[in-house]
């Protein structure tokens, strides 16, 4: 009896963890976005629009064949995300158009809730991932080579991944992820720039350098 109620909630474990892994499938055709303050029933953090409001204009942006917005230095991005197509909601879903200028470089960064999906449009990137080595758990592995115009590649969900426009001209894609709220957690940016910071110590130990080689590099994101 013990041995059949351990596997049973192994089993229920582990179902759950599969089932909260991504983001939940929706129970009606769309829940388009709305921002109404006095709503009190949210599906994604969002309050859902009354379906006899609902129009096409909730399912459309434009201007992707052109980056608007900084991203990061030598980096310009737009968006088909929820907050630009409100209709998104609950589709888990995201499109990002990013330009990259010449010697530009895609800090390491994760997206803990999505896999991405890249089409590269023009350029030359050098891009790759960071895992487990799998013949040897101790030690790890990059998965990286070089794309050009016409090239898909695509990033595991969770995992440290990088870039670098290794071209003469500026590097353009198109990135598709399986979240509506992927997640864009820079690496440096969160280990040298939080607030409060993280002990010198402990970031010195972890990187085996001299406390001056935090602060100085700490200093680059004050």
């Amino acid at each position: 009896m013990a041995i059949h109620t351990t596997l049973t909630l192994a089993i229920i474990a582990l179902v759950s963890s599969f089932a909260n892994a991504y983001d939940p499938s929706p129970l009606q055709d769309f829940c388009v976005a709305a921002n109404d303050p006095k709503a009190t029933i949210f599906v994604n953090g969002r309050a859902c629009k009354d379906p006899k409001l609902v129009t096409a204009d909730d399912f459309f942006t434009s201007g992707l064949n052109t980056s608007k917005l900084p991203a990061f230095t030598g980096s310009t991005y737009s968006a088909a995300s929820i907050n630009e197509i409100p209709g998104l909601n609950t589709l888990g879903l995201t499109l990002i158009r990013n330009d990259f200028a010449p010697n530009s470089v895609t800090p390491p960064h994760i997206h803990p809730r999505a896999t991405e999906l890249v089409l590269i449009l023009e350029g030359t990137v050098y891009f790759g991932f960071v895992t487990a080595d799998p013949s040897d758990r101790t030690k790890n592995r990059v998965y990286a080579k070089t794309y050009s115009a016409g090239d898909v590649f695509v990033t595991p969900q969770g995992l440290i991944h990088f870039g670098a426009n290794i071209g003469a001209g500026k590097v353009s894609t198109i990135a598709v992820f399986n979240s509506q709220d992927p997640g864009f957690n820079f690496i440096p940016d969160q280990l040298f720039g939080s607030n409060p910071p993280i002990l010198d110590d402990v970031l010195s130990k972890a990187f085996r350098v001299d406390k001056k080689v935090i602060d100085q590099i700490r200093a680059e994101f004050s």
